[in-house]
């Protein structure tokens, strides 16, 4: 059995140890806003928090997390539904196209913002190099990531 806490709720789970985040996340929980992109912890679409710090769910087993807090996308905005500043800035930059990576975006995102509330461009650049656009919405990620900073 695997403890630990999700989104801010205790949650015992009977699964493979060695089970990916991304699959316990997705399948067990049905919480399928972490995305499944390349398997390999390369793109950042499977990114989530775990104790805070942002993590590739697709490549770190459940077991890393036993005693843990993981933060999913789905846990980002407010209990009571009200999104968090930096989702609201991705929507009023009109951030995502496809929208594929766009959870794993703003999970780096928000990390950033709460290590360094005034990121600078190279803060940004460095803090998001692990996670790949497709469709190339990077010029609106940083004017986002800086409207959340002001906000």
């Amino acid at each position: 059995m695997i403890n630990l806490t999700i989104n801010g709720k205790p949650v015992s789970l009977d699964v493979d140890p060695e089970m990916p985040i991304l699959w316990v996340v997705r399948e067990e929980l049905q919480m399928t806003g972490t995305k499944f992109g390349c398997g390999i912890a390369a793109c950042g679409a499977c990114t989530v928090h775990l104790d805070g710090e942002p993590i590739r769910a697709c490549s770190t087993p459940i077991e890393a997390a036993e005693g843990a807090e993981i933060t999913t996308i789905e846990g980002l905005s407010d209990p009571d539904g009200a999104l968090s500043k930096v989702q609201q800035a991705w929507i009023d930059a009109q951030v995502p196209q496809c929208g594929y990576c766009q959870s794993g975006q703003l999970m780096s995102a928000a990390a950033l913002l709460r290590d360094n509330p005034n990121p600078s461009d190279d803060d940004i650049d460095a803090a998001m190099s692990g996670n790949i656009c497709r469709c190339g919405t990077y010029t609106r990620i940083r004017a986002a990531i800086k409207a959340a900073a002001r906000a």
